[in-house]
């Protein structure tokens, strides 16, 4: 059964939780509990395939791409399959990549994959989730159309695969260099010949990111009899001339049965970087060990975080949730540490490994705090890529893809990013240099507003779209920059950013009671509905009014201030949760798992339940926390409730199931929700444990009534980052009935302040 994406009043009011299924607690293998297939269906928009924790290889099956929802190039209705590419997207509301699609067939030559309604005369077949096999590190398929059994694995940058061919036909094997997802279009391609079981070419596209220029590499186990090379317009070509090859059809001797397997390795340097990668990487022809070295290397991840529950879908979700998190961002550099920049520049290795996939967007919010408990010293590559990229084009990366800069959604948020990675201590960074990026990136004119912040102290609606959405942001961004200044001696700066922080007051309109639009000249952008919105349009990026007025993270206190009080604000927050859900036609599809006008599904709203504490009803929190995290994440195909985001909605509920979230990315502190599981250890890269335990917390247990952490009475509504790292037992003890008291006073309040 499909999730409800709209959840009536009475259902929300009811809370009716599911009963727990009886089972052992996770083993050993943590990659037993993971289920690639969540988020494959409805709007999650995941990759499945074969690829190992942060690769830059995300080996997988490819279908037609027929609409928004096969974003990764694969979607759980669907039953044709194209090919395998070896770059995937994995959550995103664009597709792009598909590179190096390769496809074993049978029969007569075709150069053509087909159609969705007729595949008779192309290379395309079907398939069967019932024939179809997908655990971390490994996929597997049988291509009904062909016969053919298709196994793939991966290391950090090559694909392996294995055929097993039926020999009852001509066994061929097409690379075809056209095909890619979604807005991917090849611009030049080319294939060579090095020996009789080696090739080598390039593969560069112009999509979503504007310039991207992959190399890659083929070894086979078998050489083929015979090959076909085929230039753009469809007319064969000879091998190593200078014609352009866009597709190659291998046919290997003999019909009958065969194994061939294929090693392919991609590089963002060349052709003999992508070869020596197969060299460092997967110097032998043992599919089994790469699958299990993947498999080794998954539950490295894992374990980071051991769950006791007796629930097996709560651990399922769980996860698959850590599985998510850590596909993107993805490596992007070769195995001698080599990398092309963002001024397509090649540079040698630089002192730590080089990434991209970077969606700022989304992932600043809680997916980057998440990487600084679980592994700060990828933290520290994170921040050291983005300001390679901020030399290299200018500015710190906004959505940054395969060495591009896409420019996509609001805000600058590789800023707070860089600035909660100082303030916790994390890195090597040169702080100095890192301060004046961000700065930088704050105040250069990039044509989306942000001239007029420092003119006007807003972004105008009559000169910007999304004129709300991008102040708001802003001003997330510019709290960060103020904070790290203030902690190295910048006071002039700091007191320039800490002002432009609170310029969401800008567009604060009482007479309306919601932030809008304002003009150049001042006044009200019109017309005016808080619940209207229109996709890339409008003065709101994916959302509404009633979605946007939340958006201070920096400053919960100031906005309640601003609202009229905490009683005006707590009552506010309440309507957001029961007013109707309907939406205007036209609407972003990005806005989904609304209850109310909250929406789980878009970034947007995810630390806005989390208010409350701030306004002293916690309560109010532990109670939506906990509808949330049972009712729009499940451990089926559809189990999450919007696009996945490159780890972001993964973030949230890994986040939440363990009772705190980061509601200020970069201010060091987690306010509590309400945990889901018995026990949860995060065992911590410094060697200490922290240990979260949730007792009583059976049934509708869903309210905080104490805690205690390491043993003595603990009265915040909070935890530090500090306090994490630390190691030591957080309990809490739960119950039917809210503990009304409990964060109530003001001193026991997060707060917007830097905690050490």
């Amino acid at each position: 059964m499909r999730l409800s994406r709209k959840l009536s009043i009475a259902a929300f009011a009811g809370l009716l939780f599911f009963s727990c299924q009886k089972t052992t607690a996770p083993g050993i293998n943590y990659t037993d509990y993971v289920d690639p297939y969540i988020g494959t269906d409805y709007h999650g928009h995941v990759f499945l395939g074969a690829n190992v924790p942060y690769g830059a290889v995300q080996l997988g099956p490819t279908n037609f791409v027929k609409g928004w929802d096969w974003c990764s190039g694969y979607h759980y209705s669907d039953s044709v399959m194209h090919g395998f590419s070896h770059t995937h997207l994995s959550g995103t509301g664009i597709g792009d990549l598909g590179d190096v699609l390769i496809m074993p067939y049978t029969g007569k030559l075709l150069t053509d994959a087909g159609r969705q309604e007729d595949i008779s005369e192309g290379y395309a077949s079907y398939y069967s989730h019932e024939f179809e096999k997908a655990r971390p590190g490994y996929y597997q398929v049988d291509l009904l159309s062909h016969g053919i059994s298709v196994e793939l694995t991966a290391t950090e940058r090559v694909g392996m695969h294995r055929y097993q061919y039926p020999g009852n036909n001509t066994s061929r094997m097409i690379v075809d260099l056209r095909a890619g997802i979604g807005w991917d279009n090849v611009t030049q391609a080319h294939l060579r010949k090095v020996d009789e079981t080696t090739y080598t070419g390039y593969r560069h596209s112009r999509g979503w990111a504007p310039d991207q220029r992959l190399f890659f590499a083929i070894v086979m186990s078998e050489a083929p009899a015979e090959l076909n090379l085929f230039a753009r317009d469809g007319s064969e070509v000879e091998i190593n001339t200078d014609d352009k090859v866009m597709k190659a059809v291998f046919t290997f001797s003999g019909k009958e049965k065969k194994e061939v397997l294929l090693k392919v390795g991609i590089s963002p340097v060349s052709e003999e970087n992508a070869l020596a990668n197969i060299r460092a990487e997967v110097p032998h022809w043992d599919f089994d060990r790469v699958v299990a070295d993947a498999n080794s290397k998954w539950n490295r991840e894992l374990a980071k975080i051991d769950i006791k529950s007796d629930d097996i879908s709560r651990l399922r979700t769980f996860y698959t949730a850590m599985y998510h998190l850590m596909i993107h961002p993805s490596l992007f550099n070769d195995a001698n540490g080599e990398y092309r920049g963002s001024d397509k520049e090649v540079y040698p290795y630089p002192g730590f490994n080089n990434y991209t996939v970077f969606s700022l967007w989304d992932t600043y919010r809680a997916a980057h705090p998440l990487y600084t408990i679980l592994d700060p010293d990828r933290v520290n590559d994170f921040v050291k890529s983005m300001l390679a990229i901020h030399d290299q084009q200018g500015s710190l990366p906004v959505w940054h893809l395969m060495g591009c800069e896409t420019g996509t959604m609001v805000g600058n948020h590789s800023i707070p990013v860089i600035a909660d990675a100082f303030l916790k201590g994390i890195g090597d960074f040169d702080p100095h240099k890192a301060l004046d990026a961000m700065i930088h990136t704050a105040t250069y004119d990039d044509g989306d507003g942000l001239p007029y912040v420092a003119e006007l102290g807003y972004v105008p609606a009559d000169k910007t779209r999304e004129s709300v959405s991008k102040g708001l942001e802003y001003a997330v961004d510019d709290w960060a920059v103020a904070k790290m200044a203030k902690e190295l001696g910048r006071e002039d700066v700091y007191k320039t950013f800490m002002e432009r922080a609170g310029y969401y007051r800008n567009y604060y309109d009482p007479s309306v009671g919601f932030f809008r639009g304002k003009n150049y000249d001042g006044s009200w952008s019109e017309p005016f509905d808080p619940v209207f919105t229109i996709h890339e349009q409008g003065n709101y990026t994916e959302g509404n009014a009633w979605q946007y007025l939340w958006l201070v993270p920096q400053d919960p206190e100031g906005l309640i201030d601003l609202l009229g009080g905490e009683e005006i604000f707590n009552r506010r927050l309440d309507s957001l949760f029961i007013i109707p859900s309907e939406l205007n036609e036209g609407a972003s599809p990005d806005i989904s798992g609304l209850i109310g006008q909250y929406a789980q599904g878009n970034e947007p709203s995810h630390h806005t339940v989390y208010l409350y504490a701030y306004a002293g009803e916690q309560w109010k929190t532990a109670e939506k926390i906990r509808y949330i995290l049972e009712h729009h994440y499940t451990d089926k195909p559809d189990g999450i409730i919007g696009n996945e985001d490159c780890g972001q909605m993964s973030a949230w509920y890994i986040f939440s199931s363990l009772g705190f979230y980061p509601v200020n990315p970069s201010n060091s502190a987690y306010v509590f929700g309400s945990p889901l599981h018995e026990e949860a250890t995060i065992n911590l890269p410094n060697g200490k444990k922290f240990t979260v335990k949730a007792l009583n917390n059976t049934g509708n247990n869903m309210y905080i009534q104490s805690v205690r952490l390491n043993g003595k009475p603990y009265q915040n509504s909070f935890i530090t980052h500090g306090d994490i790292m630390k190691g030591g037992l957080l309990e809490f003890e739960m119950g039917p009935e809210p503990n009304k008291e409990f964060g109530r006073q003001a001193e026991f309040r997060p707060r917007s302040v830097v905690y050490k």
